[in-house]
C-alpha cells in the first residue's frame, strides 16, 4: 500500500510539473480586433502620409529583422513594441483632424487591451525577453530617436500596418475576424 501511495505521489508531482514546465513554454496569444483596424487605419494612413515630410525614411520598416524573431521572443517584442506606441507615439502625435484623432484613439485602446494580456502573461513567466528581442525593439527606439519628434510620431502612425500586420501573423491562434 505504501509503495502504491510512492507511485500515485510521483505522479502526481510529474503531471504538476511538466504542466507548469508546458505553461511557461506556451506563447501568450493575444486578441486583436482587426475588423476596428482594417476599417479605419486606411484612412489614417492616408491622412498622415499628406503630412509625412520623409518619405524615404522609416522606423519600422527597418525592422526586417521582426520576420526573424523566434517564437519565444513574439510576447517580448509585442509587449515593447506596443509599450512603444503607448508611451511615445500615440502621445506625441498632434493630430488637427478630430475623426482621424478618433479613429487613433480607438487603435489605442485596441493596443491598451492587448498589453493588460502581455502583462498577464509577463506575471506568470510566459514572456521572455532574448538579446536578439531587445536589439530588435532598441532600433525602433534609435530610429524614431533621430527625427523630430512629431515627426516620428507621424511616420510610426504611417507605418502601423507592418506592425499589425506582424501581430496578425504571430497571434493568428486568436485574432477576432
Amino acid at each position: 500500500m505504501k509503495a502504491q501511495s510512492i507511485s500515485y505521489w510521483l505522479l502526481g508531482m510529474a503531471l504538476v510539473l511538466g504542466s507548469a514546465h508546458t505553461g511557461s513554454l506556451r506563447r501568450c496569444l493575444i486578441s486583436v480586433d482587426r475588423h476596428l483596424i482594417e476599417k479605419s487605419f486606411p484612412e489614417i494612413k492616408r491622412a498622415l502620409q499628406t503630412k509625412d515630410t520623409f518619405q524615404n525614411v522609416t522606423i519600422l520598416s527597418a525592422l526586417e529583422n521582426l520576420k526573424s524573431i523566434k517564437p519565444v521572443d513574439v510576447c517580448c517584442v509585442t509587449s515593447h513594441l506596443l509599450a512603444f506606441y503607448r508611451d511615445r507615439v500615440f502621445k506625441d502625435h498632434q493630430e488637427t483632424s478630430h475623426k482621424v484623432m478618433r479613429q487613433i484613439s480607438g487603435i489605442a485602446n485596441s493596443f491598451l487591451y492587448m498589453l493588460k494580456t502581455l502583462e498577464q502573461c509577463q506575471m506568470h513567466n510566459q514572456c521572455h525577453c532574448s538579446a536578439e528581442a531587445t536589439n530588435a525593439t532598441r532600433t525602433v527606439h534609435d530610429n524614431y530617436d533621430q527625427l523630430e519628434v512629431s515627426s516620428a510620431a507621424l511616420k510610426s502612425l504611417g507605418e502601423l500596418d507592418i506592425f499589425l500586420t506582424w501581430i496578425d501573423e504571430n497571434h493568428r491562434e486568436t485574432s477576432a475576424d
